[in-house]
């Protein structure tokens, strides 16, 4: 908005660089300039200020696919003035003298037509096409048939304006409808989380069966080498009892070899001894048997000598030896 200072007879006029301001004096273009500072008379001016930067529109177009279904895009669009002086002769920008702001309301003016050709073009192509298609590929064909018509449009280029770019984000149909396209891929999508959740649950169960396996062939092994181990600690047991017993009959061997060689010896003296005793004269077996009952006598308390013990042995010691 300018700014417009007041003095006695005369006023000044300073605008921003957004804005282009026409002086008119009489019905005639004094001044014409972007961002002007200038004198006026405020008996006999008036004055027209153009904003010439981009301005943004917002889009609610609404439309009927060919299959007789109603839709809704959404989207923005950006023009400007790009010849102020026509688009002033066009629209009523004229501004208060005193304080600077706008008589009338041209920008909503010239909003309100650049809507309505936009909705024209829109719902040309949403005429031409199915619902499905005007959903997935929609938004950029609108945003190309509203571009391309606007640009080729002789009234806008008349009015001194232009179309910067349009942009369309979004096209939806009916509450009802929407829920009606949404609910196959709602359920598809409720379906594949199902089939997720259960992959996942048999998954779970198949990595439980896996441990519980892993589990009871680690128990298997286990007993497998504990049977193993008890078996080897029975055989070593078995070896040792063996070698035990082995031992203990080598010993046993050994000492029954020993004792059957002592007894034989003692067997053979003996052998000998009665051997020899039966060549040697009754007579020297007495006098042997007095000379061992002399050496036993003190421990003999009395003794009984009768004449048929001692008489025939006596006899047999008298009788004459041949060559003696």
């Amino acid at each position: 908005m300018a700014e417009i200072h007041s003095y006695p007879f005369l006023r000044h006029l300073r605008a921003e660089t957004t804005s282009h301001v026409v002086h008119y004096r009489r019905a005639k273009v004094k001044h014409s300039a972007r961002g002007a500072t200038f004198w006026f008379d405020p008996l006999v001016d008036s004055i027209a200020e153009i904003p010439v930067d981009d301005r943004e529109l917002q889009l609610v177009i609404h439309g009927r696919t060919r299959d007789f279904q109603d839709v809704t895009a959404q989207g923005t669009m950006t023009y400007r003035a790009v010849d102020p002086v026509r688009l002033a002769d066009r629209y009523e920008f004229t501004i208060d003298l005193g304080s600077g702001k706008p008589l009338g309301t041209p920008l909503e003016k010239i909003e309100q037509m650049l809507s309505q050709l936009a909705q024209q073009h829109a719902q040309t192509y949403f005429s031409k096409t199915d619902l499905r298609l005007a959903l997935t590929e929609g938004a950029l064909q609108t945003r190309v048939a509203i571009a391309t018509a606007l640009a080729e449009d002789p009234s806008l280029v008349e009015a001194g304006l232009a179309i910067v770019s349009v942009r369309m984000s979004i096209i939806r149909p009916s509450a009802d409808l929407e829920k009606a396209i949404e609910a196959p891929t709602r359920e598809r999508i409720k379906q594949e989380a199902d089939e997720a959740a259960y992959g996942r649950r048999a998954l779970a169960v198949e990595k439980e069966r896996a441990i519980a396996e892993n589990e009871l062939q680690n128990r298997i092994e286990l007993a497998k080498r504990e049977e193993h181990l008890i078996a080897q600690n029975g055989a070593n047991e078995r070896d040792r009892a063996q070698l035990a017993a082995e031992a203990a009959r080598i010993t046993s061997d050994t000492e029954a070899s020993n004792i059957s060689t002592v007894e034989g010896a003692r067997l053979a003296i003996e052998r000998q001894k009665i051997e020899a005793y039966t060549i040697v004269p009754p007579a020297v077996m007495f006098g042997l048997a007095a000379r061992e009952f002399a050496g036993k006598i003190e421990n003999i308390g009395q003794i009984s000598l009768t004449p048929d013990l001692v008489g025939p042995y006596l006899a047999d010691i008298l009788r004459p030896r041949p060559g003696l």
